[in-house]
């Protein structure tokens, strides 16, 4: 073993240094851990440690490999430390806070003037997000076997790569380095103290003036969960509404439902500049309206950048550009020993989708496998009140491809459990391929619509149709029933006019 301590240079700060904090620390970059010292040649290298390379790393070293992993700040990577544990700790309790507020319309009675206690939700945000550490930690991925090392990871040659110093020699090595916030250019953006998601979730204090540009997804979000715990939030799109990948009128449902919790939307945005002299200054042209507002803390949520830098890529041949490393099908580089997963390379910068690349890549790295991302069905979701998730082809893109549909949709406003819920406004739309029940594509806008694609994303994977869909009994009353009722208006069209005209002779004849 080596006896030096870890450089803290590259290490991300986790704000305030709290009990909590200090845990999450101890676990994904403990202060005290020493590096191995390398013995022999590795069968798999992994740069990373966020889920592409914790799942890859566990994943070989179970089967039996010799495995090296390589962080240079925090294990756990965005997911764990600065994307989907903290935004939905902290989502959890804005809903909540949303919820008491509107407890009235079901007959509870609370008192005028409640408020979230930002400063509390964020501290359990904190426990929680320590609570789960544990599972990506060093100490844990040790105990598999695994040989983890902290420091930049450089290559030196395609067999060879140098952390801090010291050579590790490989066989296949994998780069699962992931993204980072980036940040337009919006004039005077510079001169302003910004925040991005990997700063964001240090906050202690709810800024009463919030904006954020960006209405993707993260922007989404964060909007309307700081709105709900009581900020004045500014939204700035360039896009006319939000959520541009989605369907329009699935989309609307959310925008209707982020604006109604005090977002201030400004889409359609243009001439977008930042003043520092007062504070910080929003001025933005929107729908013909001119703004100019003042605001205390600025979110930037529109953009990512792929994390290559102090890689040595060139050396090896690794062919990159500003989206990311580029890959074959089989998620194999340009050069044919060194492989990549997750942010790095994918379209979808998702968690489960790094998951599931990252088992792609341990058949074909270390048993020259086929397998190939392009067969994935890869689900995705919104955590907006109410969420948005889809899988699959939207109508459009079929129409591009030339792949004619049928179009089945079921309005919550017609679902009980819904109704009961108080969350009868979405809805969930499956395209089938014209003439059969063959799901292309799925979206559903409903309180936990990340859950109930699942049942759609399950039909797409194994081949299961409207009709299977149809005919399983699914508890009654669910929001999953809408799915089940999907089924329903399927086999309805079944029944042509001549096989009623047939069974009706059939009765009939048997009466």
């Amino acid at each position: 073993m080596t006896h030096t301590n870890l450089d803290q240079t590259n290490v991300a700060q986790l704000l305030p240094r709290d009990e909590y904090n200090q845990e999450l620390e101890a676990n994904v970059h403990p202060r005290t851990w020493r590096n191995p010292t390398p013995t022999g040649r590795y069968n798999l290298i992994v740069i990373g440690a966020g889920t592409a390379g914790l799942v890859t790393a566990a994943g070989a070293a179970g089967l039996g490999a010799r495995v090296a992993l390589i962080e240079r700040s925090l294990m756990g990577g965005d997911c764990l430390n600065v994307g989907c544990v903290p935004s939905k700790g902290l989502i959890s309790a804005a809903r909540v806070a949303a919820t008491v507020r509107n407890a009235r319309t079901f007959g509870i009675n609370v008192p005028d003037g409640v408020t979230a206690d930002f400063a509390a939700a964020m501290q359990r945000m904190r426990r929680l997000r320590a609570r789960i550490s544990p599972h990506d930690s060093a100490r844990r991925f040790r105990d598999l076997g695994v040989d983890v090392y902290f420091g930049q990871a450089t290559f030196v040659d395609s067999s060879t790569v140098d952390v801090n110093g010291t050579r590790l020699h490989f066989k296949r090595a994998v780069i699962a380095t992931g993204a980072r916030a980036a940040a337009p250019p919006i004039p005077g953006l510079d001169g302003v103290e910004y925040l991005t998601n990997e700063t964001l979730f240090s906050l202690t204090e709810l800024p009463r003036r919030f904006g954020v540009i960006g209405a993707g997804p993260i922007g989404c979000e964060m909007a309307q969960a700081f709105a709900q715990m009581g900020s004045e939030v500014y939204l700035v799109e360039a896009a006319h509404g939000i959520l541009s990948r989605e369907d329009r009128d699935a989309a609307q449902i959310v925008q209707d439902a982020i604006t109604r919790d005090g977002v201030n939307l400004l889409c359609c945005g243009r001439n977008l500049k930042i003043d520092s002299h007062d504070g910080i200054r929003l001025t933005v042209d929107s729908h013909g309206g001119s703004y100019n507002q003042r605001i205390d803390r600025l979110l930037i949520a529109a953009g990512r950048a792929p994390n290559v830098e102090g890689l040595g890529l060139d050396a090896v041949d690794v062919d990159y550009d500003g989206k990311g490393v580029r890959v074959n099908d089989r998620l194999q580089t340009t050069n044919p020993r060194i492989f990549a997963a997750g942010d790095i390379c994918s379209p979808y910068q998702f968690t489960h989708a790094a998951d599931f690349m990252a088992r792609i890549v341990i058949q074909n790295a270390l048993f020259q496998g086929r397998k190939k991302f392009g067969t994935l069905t890869i689900p995705w979701c919104t955590y907006t009140s109410p969420e948005i998730a889809h899988v699959g082809l939207h109508e459009k893109k079929a129409a591009d491809r030339g792949i004619p549909v049928d179009t089945y949709v079921q309005h919550l406003r017609d679902v009980d459990r819904a109704l009961l819920e108080g969350d009868d406004e979405g809805l969930v739309r499956v395209h089938v391929k014209k003439g059969t029940d063959q799901v292309l594509g799925a979206t559903v806008v409903a309180r936990n619509a990340g859950d109930l694609i699942c049942e759609l994303t399950l039909a797409m994977t194994h081949g299961l149709g409207l009709a299977e869909i149809g005919s399983t009994i699914h508890p009654y009353p669910t929001q999953a029933d809408a799915i089940r009722k999907l089924g329903d208006q399927y086999n309805r069209t079944r029944l042509t006019p001549l096989v009623k005209s047939l069974f009706s002779k059939w009765l009939a004849w048997t009466r």
